[in-house]
């Protein structure tokens, strides 16, 4: 008990991975991992400042949202930071005018976005859109450009449904870099200024701060180079050997969000 009122010392602020850790995404939308909603209830109970920030770009974050309250979840579309509309900021910041290689239910995302001429790529989580004739057409755009930018939402290795484990965007951003002989700049964990922005908008600093998340790189890891602590849930995505991750070290393992809520609230203030 010592060991975790030192970890958890002084913590004013939760980050709240989605995917993994409050539900399993899948058919029908997914399905709660068992005591998420009330977990998620408690810490927005409690004194604790809560936000959810998560790398999800097959559904707006309208729609997250949405299911998220059908299956039972306290949450609005403010208090969600994702990956999609941060780009667009970043294009009209920019003028930036993107190719889409994006999943469809995220195209409206993009609606005021100006994609005419492209001048860029933007990458996601296509799913089944993430053919050789898409893949090559952004190759394509790239290789036309004399300063390629590849902007990715994201760059998960897999991320689990009900169904199993699935091939996120990571893979196929890899795969333009490679052909283009170009780095995508990452929009969503783990890039810092993604956390950042959560952070700023919760009115913490990172110190103040834990992540809880199913990816030992870009939920923890990610966390932990912004100077914020982060616990991994033994839930979504976890394998148990990402207890053993060569560069990435945990705060604290727990078997699920609601262990990890159990031990916050017992050392808060403590």
């Amino acid at each position: 008990m010592a060991v975790w009122s030192e970890r958890l010392a002084g913590v004013r602020g939760v980050l709240l991975d989605i995917s993994g850790v409050l539900l399993d995404c899948g058919a029908g939308g997914g399905v709660p991992i068992p005591g998420s909603v009330e977990a998620v209830a408690r810490l927005k109970q409690s004194q604790l400042k809560v936000r959810f920030c998560t790398n999800e770009s097959q559904r707006s974050r309208g729609k997250l949202v949405g299911l998220l309250q059908q299956l039972g979840f306290d949450i609005s579309e403010a208090e969600v930071t994702s990956p999609a509309p941060a780009a667009c900021q970043i294009l009209k910041e920019r003028g930036l005018r993107p190719h889409l290689l994006i999943h469809d239910e995220i195209h409206s995302e993009f609606d005021k976005i100006d994609t005419s001429n492209p001048n860029c790529v933007v990458i996601a989580d296509a799913a089944d859109a993430f053919s050789y004739k898409n893949m090559n057409k952004a190759f394509q755009v790239l290789m036309e450009l004399e300063n390629p930018v590849l902007i990715s939402l994201g760059k998960g290795r897999y991320y689990k449904e009900t169904s199993g484990l699935m091939l996120d965007v990571g893979a196929y951003v890899k795969a333009l870099e490679y052909a283009c002989g170009i780095e995508a700049e990452v929009v969503g964990k783990p890039s810092p200024e993604f956390f950042k922005s959560a952070l700023e908008v919760m009115g913490v600093e990172a110190h103040q701060a834990i992540m809880i998340g199913d990816d030992i790189v870009g939920d923890v890891g990610g966390a932990q180079r912004c100077g914020m602590r982060a616990l991994l849930v033994r839930t979504g995505k976890f394998r148990p050997s990402d207890e053993h991750h060569p560069e990435v070290k945990a705060d604290g393992y727990v078997d699920n969000l609601a262990e990890a809520v159990d031990l916050l609230l017992q050392h808060l203030d403590k």
